[in-house]
């Protein structure tokens, strides 16, 4: 969330959210997009910094927001089946 402040972070993650959440077909309310999207930054940001990707920027923390909410969601759904 460097550089992208908190009400960034609120925005953005409520966007990787709802995005990830129509791309994987998954019905959540508001609160839960805007979780998954931070949540979701953080976490792919700590997996592509593994293998040395890195994102900056609001753009950049839409595409870790949507890629790790899409992580969180399929592993969500794994854990229930």
């Amino acid at each position: 969330m460097e550089g992208v402040g908190w009400i960034g972070a609120i925005i953005i993650g409520g966007i990787a959210g709802w995005l990830a959440e129509m791309f994987m077909k998954s019905s959540m309310g508001m609160l839960m997009n805007i979780l998954l999207g931070i949540v979701g930054a953080a976490v792919a940001s700590f997996l592509f910094g593994l293998v040395g990707i890195q994102f900056g920027g609001w753009l950049g923390y839409l595409i870790a927001g949507f890629v790790g909410a899409c992580i969180l969601i399929a592993l969500a759904r794994a854990i229930r089946r």
